[in-house]
């Protein structure tokens, strides 16, 4: 049966890697790979219901029964990494590897569950959403709003560990002003906009070194930088992006709030907060023991073995911030995500269907 069940993964797999989801372009409805999944769970059994939210923001719900538990999977990917040698769209199987765009982040575990489905008669919740990768999170944070559920297990790739705790996400803008004029003049110094982002930047890089000394660890990142003209100009203006990761316990406004306070001169930069997502789980220091304690709990009765907290975020935290337990399970490891070559082992392939088949047995 085992490897009956890898067989109808694996094939499950090939068509939905076939199917072009990459995002950008954003090019997805109801139909395509949507539209191809929705009529496989309603032959097994699924009333669905299909939501557009406009510009390749679409979700499917499909519900069996009357679940409590509700699993969510997205089925976009990134562009195709220029280091491809193949059809990133053709899966190929190769020794212990079944390779295709996709298939490890996160069509691997969505091809489990069709696999699984069949034949199954517990009760289902599978939500499809199709724009995790752009980083706004549209369908999950619609669906919310109009359904809640208890305990929520968000697909992507863990190895089929299940994850109870990563790290949040904000993000920022900073605007420099100075005080331009020839670059001769003494006060060049002090008026630079460019010399005051520097200034910034070198306290928020000194504060998350001792952050990360300290255990804590921010992970700030200064993405990108622009400013000034020329060498001989004083800078009258200059822009940093940055962004950080907090842990659990601390949410990302709180993260950039305290790099915000190190401005020697907070007349002279705007900071802007751009994308912020909490931590999983979505709870202060005094809740994370009893938020964990729940999602170990889930994780026992589903069967599945607790792994280590990871860096990378998911959307399990916007179902955890709305007060749901929510964990992270799903074939596949991160390293493989995004890349060249992607592929996810046929041993955790099949590990995740029989995982899915069990609970929905």
């Amino acid at each position: 049966m085992a490897g009956a069940l890898l067989g109808a993964a694996l094939e499950q797999l090939a068509a939905l890697v076939a199917f072009d989801t990459r995002n950008p372009p954003r090019r997805i409805d109801g139909g395509g790979l949507l539209g191809y999944a929705r009529a496989q769970l309603e032959a097994a059994g699924c009333r669905c219901e299909l939501v557009d939210l406009g510009e390749g923001c679409v979700y499917l719900l499909a519900l069996r029964g009357d679940p409590r538990i509700l699993f969510n999977v997205h089925i976009d990917t990134v562009p195709a990494d220029p280091g491809w040698l193949g059809d990133p769209l053709q899966l190929v199987v190769a020794g212990e590897r079944a390779i295709g765009l996709g298939a490890c982040d996160i069509k691997g575990a969505l091809a489990g569950m069709l696999a699984a489905l069949p034949g199954t008669r517990g009760p289902v919740a599978l939500l499809l959403s199709s724009d995790e990768e752009a980083g706004s999170s549209r369908c999950v944070r619609a669906f919310i709003e109009r359904h809640q559920f208890a305990e929520v297990v968000v697909a992507e790739p863990t190895r089929c560990r299940a994850v109870l705790e990563h790290r949040g996400i904000g993000t920022a803008t900073a605007v420099f002003s100075g005080l331009g004029g020839h670059a001769s003049a003494s006060r060049a110094l002090a008026d630079s906009a460019v010399h005051e982002a520097i200034r910034w930047a070198g306290l928020a890089l000194e504060h998350s070194s001792a952050s990360e000394a300290a255990g804590e660890g921010l992970r700030l990142n200064i993405g990108a930088f622009e400013g000034g003209q020329k060498a001989n100009m004083i800078a009258a203006n200059a822009t940093l992006r940055f962004g950080v990761r907090p842990p659990p316990g601390l949410a990302p406004q709180d993260a950039l709030a305290r790099l915000f306070a190190l401005a020697t001169d907070p007349g002279r930069v705007n900071f802007v907060p751009g994308f912020l997502a909490p931590p999983l789980p979505a709870a202060d220091a005094s809740q994370l023991a009893a938020a964990r304690g729940r999602a170990g709990e889930l994780a026992t009765r589903l069967g599945v073995q607790p792994g280590a907290a990871v860096d990378f975020w998911t959307e399990a935290a916007l179902f955890s911030a709305a007060g749901a337990t929510a964990l992270v399970f799903g074939p596949g490891d991160i390293a493989q995500a995004h890349a060249a070559g992607e592929w996810v082992a046929l041993a955790e392939l099949a590990a995740a269907a029989d995982v899915y088949r069990r609970i929905w047995s």
